[in-house]
């Protein structure tokens, strides 16, 4: 059975709202636990030694925007622009893929 265009349409929008919402009201809830690797360099002894990436003054950088002081805020923002990030460059993909056939 193939699906209508509205029908596609209603399912992409309604899990792009869904990531959205995990991406704003519940990453805040993630586990402030260190990462495996951060978690590794602990358990051997070297994490003094980890340098700051280059982009750890970016705007993003520590699953927050730089910018807004409240926390909860910062880290619902930095989920959203990530769910639009991911949505922008699927959809690029999708439509690349879409040319070719």
């Amino acid at each position: 059975m193939k699906q209508s265009k509205e029908s596609l349409k209603r399912f992409y929008f309604g899990f792009f709202l869904a990531a959205t919402v995990l991406a704003m009201g519940v990453s805040h809830y993630a586990s402030s636990s260190p990462d495996g690797l951060e978690k590794v360099a602990e358990d051997e002894g070297f994490l003094e030694t980890a340098k700051d990436s280059a982009l750890s003054g970016s705007p993003l950088a520590d699953y927050g925007v730089a910018f807004l002081d409240n926390e909860r805020l910062s880290v619902g923002v930095a989920g959203l622009v990530g769910v639009i990030a991911t949505a922008v460059v699927a959809l690029v993909l999708f439509s690349l893929v879409k040319k070719r056939r």
